[in-house]
């Protein structure tokens, strides 16, 4: 079982920047395709970024492209989330994800078959 901790949230005014990062700790994850997602307070956990097991597929939501970039070092076993011009709009709980070796897609939170507990991402205007 892989066990996912993200970390690297916090409080930061609009147009500020945030880097988040997720790990597994005694686990390797460098096989999956991974993901993160968010979560606001009232509304469903929506997709954010993903990038394949060698970092040459990624996929960004709408919303978010060309300010957030998806990375992954594998050596290190971690993934990374960098947000810049982060907006209002972006505050959330931010959860990464491995994909499920049976998904179908790389959009739904039904493609993913192991989370993490999330990080408070809060973005003041």
């Amino acid at each position: 079982q892989v066990e996912l901790v993200e970390s690297g949230g916090g409080l930061v005014r609009a147009g500020g920047s945030l880097r988040l990062s997720c790990e597994a700790p005694g686990r390797t994850f460098s096989n999956y395709n991974m993901g993160w997602f968010r979560q606001a307070p009232g509304k469903e956990r929506e997709f954010v970024a993903a990038i394949s097991w060698n970092g040459k597929i990624i996929h960004y939501a709408d919303s978010v492209k060309g300010r957030f970039t998806i990375s992954r070092d594998n050596a290190e076993n971690t993934v990374g989330l960098q947000m810049n011009s982060l907006k209002p709009e972006d505050t959330a709980t931010y959860y990464c994800a491995k994909m499920s070796v049976h998904a179908s897609g790389w959009f739904s939170t039904f493609d993913y078959d192991r989370w993490g507990r999330g990080t408070q991402v809060t973005v003041s205007s």
